[in-house]
């Protein structure tokens, strides 16, 4: 039951946050970068301008990140006991660096805020998109940091 209640717990921490994350630095970093002429992600990401694809997006939004935290709180199933042993303090340092590095920067997949895009993405997208959408990354880390230590563990 107790890794049950640690799922749902990590579950609702992570879509609050990556919700928040998102509306909060959308307006501030990322639009203008998903659609029109020149738009940086325009070649290969939806068009959130386009109706359809807004709806399609708002369907899928819920259910995709329910099923990412479901998979990423198992992961800590084996560290339970120790997460839950440490200070309130070093609690939300652990989560944020996980969520910040393993989720963001050091995550494997090359885009523009990670290191693997610095390698692979061409430069002018890393040169206008790595530093400005670190603010996102560090956004959701520090909420979901500040959820767990609060409520998780």
């Amino acid at each position: 039951m107790e890794y049950l209640v640690f799922t749902a717990l990590f579950v609702v921490a992570h879509v609050v946050a990556y919700i928040a994350a998102g509306a909060v630095t959308y307006p501030l970093v990322y639009k203008g970068w998903h659609a029109g002429e020149g738009s940086l992600y325009g070649t290969f990401l939806r068009d959130m301008t386009d109706d359809a694809e807004r709806r399609r997006n708002g369907l899928l939004l819920l259910p995709t990140q329910i099923a990412r935290a479901t998979l990423m709180s198992l992961v800590l199933y084996p560290l339970l006991g120790a997460l839950g042993d440490l200070a309130t303090a070093t609690q939300f340092l652990v989560m944020f660096g996980l969520m910040y590095v393993y989720t963001d920067l050091a995550a494997a997949t090359p885009f523009s805020n990670t290191i693997e895009g610095i390698v692979y993405m061409r430069g002018e997208i890393i040169r206008r998109a790595f530093w400005p959408t670190q603010i996102e990354a560090v956004l959701y880390a520090t909420l979901m940091g500040i959820a767990a230590a609060a409520f998780v563990f």
